[in-house]
This record gives C-alpha cells, sequence and structure tokens, in this order.
C-alpha cells in the first residue's frame, strides 16, 4: 500500500476536501483542516491575483496546518504564470494541478519543496506526468463532480497502483464511509471528497443549489457537453434540459481543428464560468449546479465537522 496521505501532509485522515470552482471558500478550508483533514480551492477562484495573494495570507494567518491550491495549467488560464508566481511566495501545503501540461508547476513547485498532486483521467496522461515528476496522481473517475473522468474508480486506481511508485489519491463518488472503505481497500494513499460538501452549512452556494444536492440522486446527475469545452457532471435542472447536454454538430465539426478547439475550448470556458456563478449563489432560472452522483447519499445539510465526524464514524477503515 502507499504511504498514506495522512503520514505524507501530517494530517489526522487521509482525505483532501476538494477543490471546487467557485465555492471552495475559505470557512470551508478551515472548517476541513479543523476536522482534520485538508483541502484545496481552485486559484480561479479569484478574480485578480491580489485577491489570491490576500486569501493565501488571511489563510495562512489562521492555521499552520496543510492546504493546497488547484492550478488550472493549460493555455486557456491566462493567469498561470502570476498565479504560480504567488502560490511560490506562501508556504503551501500542495498543488494540484489539472486540464493540462504541468511541467513548469511541478519544477518550481520542487524548489520550494511542495509536493505536486496531478489530476489524471488516463494512464496516457499518468505516465507523462509521473515522467514530469508528479508527487501523486488524484485519480478522477467517472463518478467525480466537475470534470468526470471515464473511467470506474476502483479499476482505474489498480491499474495506476500496478505501474506506478506514487501515492494514488482516490477521486469520485465518495459520500459515505464504506464508498471511503472501498476505496481505501483498493490500496489508495487517500480520498479527494468534493460533492459531499456542497451540502455543508458553509459553503456559501444558494440554498436552492443545497436543497437539490439533498433531495437529487445519482440519477439526476448528467454529464454536458456545453459549459466548459469539457465534459461536466451537473443536476439534470429544467432549465439543463431544455438546453440538452450535448454540442451543436457545427461545433464538434469545428472541434476537429486543433487551432481553433483551443480559443473555442476557451471561450466555452469563459462563458460557462459566468453561468456557473450566476446560478450558484442567486435565483435563476438558468439553474446550472455542478455535482456528482456521489449526492445519492447526502440527505441533510450541516457542517463541515459533523460531515467528517459521520464519514470517519461509518468507515472500518479509519475510526478508532
Amino acid at each position: 500500500m502507499n504511504k498514506l496521505l495522512s503520514d505524507i501532509l501530517d494530517i489526522e485522515y487521509p482525505i483532501i476536501m476538494a477543490p471546487m470552482f467557485l465555492i471552495s471558500s475559505e470557512q470551508m478550508i478551515l472548517s476541513a483542516i479543523e476536522s482534520g483533514i485538508t483541502a484545496a480551492f481552485p486559484a480561479a477562484n479569484y478574480r485578480s491575483i491580489k485577491e489570491l495573494d490576500e486569501a493565501l495570507k488571511r489563510l495562512i494567518s489562521k492555521t499552520d496546518k496543510p492546504f493546497g491550491v488547484n492550478l488550472i495549467v493549460n493555455r486557456s488560464n491566462l493567469l498561470l504564470d502570476s498565479q504560480l508566481e504567488v502560490c511560490l511566495t506562501h508556504k503551501l501545503g500542495f498543488v494540484i494541478t489539472s486540464l493540462g501540461n504541468p511541467e513548469k508547476v511541478i519544477k518550481a513547485c520542487h524548489l520550494k519543496q511542495i509536493p505536486v498532486f496531478c489530476d489524471v483521467t488516463d494512464m496516457k496522461y499518468a505516465e507523462k506526468v509521473v515522467s514530469l515528476g508528479a508527487d501523486g496522481l488524484i485519480a478522477v473517475n467517472n463518478t467525480a463532480g466537475g470534470h468526470p473522468g471515464s473511467l470506474s474508480g476502483k479499476w482505474f486506481c489498480q491499474q495506476l497502483l500496478s505501474k506506478f511508485d506514487v501515492p494514488i489519491i482516490y477521486a469520485g463518488g465518495i459520500s459515505t464511509g464504506k464508498a471511503l472503505d472501498e476505496a481505501m481497500k483498493v490500496g489508495v494513499a487517500g480520498v479527494s471528497i468534493g460533492s459531499l460538501f456542497l451540502a455543508s452549512l458553509e459553503a456559501p452556494i444558494s440554498k436552492a443549489y443545497k436543497q437539490a444536492v439533498i433531495t437529487c440522486s445519482a440519477k439526476d446527475i448528467v454529464k454536458t457537453e456545453k459549459l466548459s469545452g469539457a465534459p461536466l457532471h451537473v443536476i439534470n435542472t429544467d432549465y439543463v434540459k431544455r438546453i440538452g447536454t450535448k454540442s451543436t454538430a457545427f461545433t464538434r465539426f469545428l472541434y476537429r481543428h486543433k487551432k481553433i478547439r483551443r480559443v473555442l475550448k476557451g471561450l466555452a470556458m469563459k462563458r460557462g464560468m459566468k453561468i456557473l456563478e450566476r446560478a450558484a449563489f442567486s435565483a435563476t432560472y438558468k439553474s446550472v449546479w455542478v455535482a456528482g452522483p456521489g449526492i445519492e447519499f447526502v440527505h441533510r445539510i450541516e457542517p463541515v465537522k459533523e460531515q467528517v465526524e459521520r464519514l470517519i464514524k461509518e468507515s472500518d477503515c479509519l475510526a478508532g
């Protein structure tokens, strides 16, 4: 078995509260840390580099426990260099990379002794980031909220464990102690959990969004191609049903061309971010709420601390 994430990061339980675009707040990060786990937030949650820097200063002033920042490393992120520079000026517990080539981030973070965990969705990309020096792999499976992978969690993690000698973190579909145990028994170093914490008191999303999380089930989750330039798991609201989840034939045609595809993805992500932001925090008929199938077992809104305590109590691997 890999060395546990709790030993690597010096935390009580090997759990990361997953970075959630627009949603991961400073209060959520601190509540996670106080509960014995760790957490990360997307750098993109802050509109300016100054705001990101100020947020990091506030968090570091309130805790000496590790937390992380999620960096989007593809070309659509025009602020990557500045975000990375700010992250390197602070003593972060770790960095998570997503959606692109992490080579620059890995090299820079290693100079500061900051471990880098890379989101991966297939074996080919996993091999690439390991060759670049990734300190761990976050195995994003087909039940993850946000941008899911296409492989089942157990099979994917088993394949990664058989090939790579780095910590593997199971990501997707975990909202109960039983699911946590099933992941840990595969031999992973830890787990990343997101959708469960949408139903936390600390989550800064609208009441309607939280209510949807606790009343909907796995069958209400659909994959849409219309929001961010990549498939995205969302709750199948009336608005999502009305606009559909498939891109048009013309868009699919344009996506065949590499240069055009890059521009279209950037535009789609920018447009999608605005839609998701409006829907998450205010009443709007354009309800597009990101979540994963793990909401099947989320039935109450409660503090992060109680969510974590319940997970651990239900878990045979971590309880006691």
